[in-house]
């Protein structure tokens, strides 16, 4: 009897789980960071919306930012994991699994640690050529060391991190902390990396801004950290920019405010330019636009936010 309505449970659990995934529209996503996606499948995206990934008004950006923008495209490595996550949102019984594991979790866990408990949810920021491009260095470039704030499972870090012969890493989520370990990267403490006395020549900061208590004091922070003179910043910020910090799988405001002004991803991109990180100390070197990427689920192949990605020296 016990194992008759065990398999009713499933059997109801599957058809709950396939129904949602036919009906899903962003209204019912729960985190302020699903609200925020653009939620595509693949069999429903078009070549004009991959263009709306990458597309920028130059007109629209300000004098001083206008001649630093580069355009970016959709390279073979960004197709290689749309492709990955296509396939894997078809794996029926690991999703199912993944979404039981998620439902019990979440009210108590971080959607971070859930990710990193089941080995999903890999970001996708840059591929390696646009990395090279932004930074303006060849495939054989290398440098000494570098810092990845917030790596989440290193999946970004390794594409930075063949150009450098140190690479440290913080990140706040445990199973997270262990793949990194599991990599040979160097972990250091959240409150530990300011005051090791290193120096960097690049710091990564990709898309933390908008998911920490503090980010003012954070670039101020990395500031200080750069090698004088070359050390540089690589920051992704999602557009709109929408501040929340996750704390046990809640949603809360930062206790800092980053106010950044306008509507379009253009006028945006401008204000932090010219506002908020002239402020800090910084200038800009160069900015694109790319396409934030993350892992689907049996909702959604894979998901999708605008970001900006600066590279940012301190000011002399």
């Amino acid at each position: 009897m016990r194992t008759l309505l065990f398999g009713t449970w499933v059997v109801f659990y599957v058809s709950v789980l396939l129904a949602a995934r036919r009906m899903w529209s962003g209204k019912y996503a729960r985190s302020p960071l699903a609200r925020a996606a653009l939620m595509v499948t693949n069999t429903e995206i078009t070549g004009h919306e991959i263009q709306e990934w990458y597309r920028c008004c130059p007109d629209m950006l300000g004098e001083t930012v206008r001649p630093l923008f580069v355009q970016s495209q959709l390279d073979t490595d960004t197709q290689a994991f749309l492709q990955r996550s296509v396939e894997k949102s078809g794996w029926l019984f690991t999703q199912l699994y993944h979404s039981l594991f998620s439902t019990i979790f979440s009210p108590i866990v971080s959607r971070t640690s859930i990710n990193g408990f089941l080995g999903r949810g890999s970001m996708f920021v840059f591929s390696r050529d646009q990395f090279q491009r932004l930074l303006q260095i060849d495939p054989g470039w290398k440098g000494e060391k570098l810092l990845d704030l917030g790596a989440g499972d290193g999946g970004v870090t390794d594409v930075m991190g063949s150009h450098f012969r140190e690479v440290y890493a913080t990140e706040v989520s445990p199973p997270m902390k262990w793949q990194l370990q599991r990599k040979n990267y160097s972990l250091l403490e959240i409150d530990e990396w300011q005051s090791t006395g290193f120096q960097y020549d690049l710091i990564s900061c990709l898309n933390l801004l908008d998911r920490c208590d503090e980010p003012l004091k954070l670039l101020q922070d990395i500031k200080e950290a750069l090698v004088p003179g070359s050390g540089r910043l690589i920051l992704a910020v999602v557009l709109p920019f929408q501040p929340y910090v996750e704390t046990g799988g809640k949603w809360l405001r930062p206790k800092e405010q980053l106010q950044v002004k306008g509507k379009t991803w253009e006028e945006q991109v401008t204000n932090l330019s010219d506002d908020v990180f002239q402020k800090i100390g910084f200038e800009v070197e160069a900015v694109t636009r790319l396409p934030y990427l993350c892992e689907g689920d049996m909702n959604q192949d894979y998901y999708v936010l605008d970001d900006a990605v600066f590279i940012l020296r301190p000011q002399e």
